[in-house]
């Protein structure tokens, strides 16, 4: 790094600019947050500079001082040198509006099930009368506190075979006041899980195959692999999550789950099964929806089918 260089950054919008070329430059990926690299410069220089998205663009042109600049330049050197997703770096990631806590132990949240949240999963849901909330695999605990928030008098609970995760998780929980509401598990999938049904089982589980993880961008390799390998075709947890889910769903309920692009696999696994693709207006895809009376129906199937090994 040139240190004349970057003496003669001065303003905010400077450091982003600068920021921006270097990532482009350096072929960085993104995909945690943000989908550039103008934007991902922008949230790590305000990060450094203890602000946020709501600064008026005006103050772009604020001029900096030589500690400040210092600051920012070591974070986008983080950037450049450690291959990690933003979001490790500032310990921060926005999730369905609200925001929270993250570090390596965790996947960076961006499902786009955070707008079936906002909307309340209507119409197949009505929101007043949702009481339970099931969130496998939270990470984070990121979807399953959205739901609580969309679901104001539902008890949520949320599981992880990682209890670093779960760490991670009860920050958030306790980040939001939510400590009476949502409740966090050592659970694989159900196992481990208090018996309970549920209005809603959510999940945005382990799906990718081996083949896309073997050719993973090294940001996503930051991440940890217990939240994103499932085996040769993805859904080694996903028909877990489909043979369970039967004992667990209230009549009514409604499993949601979140594949990517295993999509395929699942569809050719279960050819019979008519499973409900969900659209988003902001983009995203992979994710199905069943009835509870469609898990039942279908049962058998998930039940025999065949787990491959290659």
């Amino acid at each position: 790094m040139d240190i004349e260089e970057t003496e003669s950054l001065t303003t905010v919008r400077d450091l982003v600019r600068w920021g921006a070329s270097r990532f482009n430059e350096a072929g960085l990926f993104f995909g945690h947050g943000t989908d550039n690299a103008l934007d991902e410069s922008l949230a790590l220089v305000l990060h450094a500079l203890h602000l946020d998205h709501s600064l008026p663009a005006p103050f772009l042109d604020a001029t900096v001082t030589a500690s400040e600049r210092g600051d920012v330049i070591d974070l986008l050197q983080r950037r450049l040198d450690e291959r990690v997703p933003a979001a490790y770096l500032t310990h921060q990631a926005r999730f369905a509006g609200l925001d929270f806590y993250v570090d390596e132990n965790v996947l960076v949240p961006r499902s786009p099930i955070a707008e079936l949240i906002a909307e309340g999963f209507a119409p197949w849901l009505d929101a007043d009368s949702v009481t339970s909330v099931l969130d496998l695999c939270t990470g984070s605990g990121c979807i399953g506190i959205a739901c609580a928030y969309a679901f104001p008098v539902a008890h949520v609970d949320l599981t992880d075979i990682s209890p670093a995760a779960l760490d991670v998780a009860r920050i958030n929980i306790a980040r939001h006041g939510l400590e009476e509401r949502v409740q966090p598990h050592l659970a694989d999938v159900f196992e481990g899980l208090p018996a309970a049904r549920y209005d809603l089982i959510v999940s945005n589980p382990p799906y990718v195959d081996a083949q896309d993880m073997a050719t993973l961008p090294e940001e996503y390799r930051r991440e940890p692999a217990l939240g994103l390998a499932a085996g040769a075709d993805g859904l080694d947890i996903v028909r877990r999550i489909l043979r369970g889910a039967g004992d667990h769903l209230q009549p009514g309920g409604i499993l949601v789950v979140e594949v990517g692009r295993s999509a395929g696999h699942l569809i050719e696994a279960f050819p019979e099964v008519p499973f409900l693709w969900l659209d988003f207006e902001q983009g995203g895809d992979g994710v199905f929806l069943l009835t509870a009376d469609q898990v039942d129906e279908y049962q058998p199937l998930f039940a025999e089918e065949e787990i491959p090994t290659t």
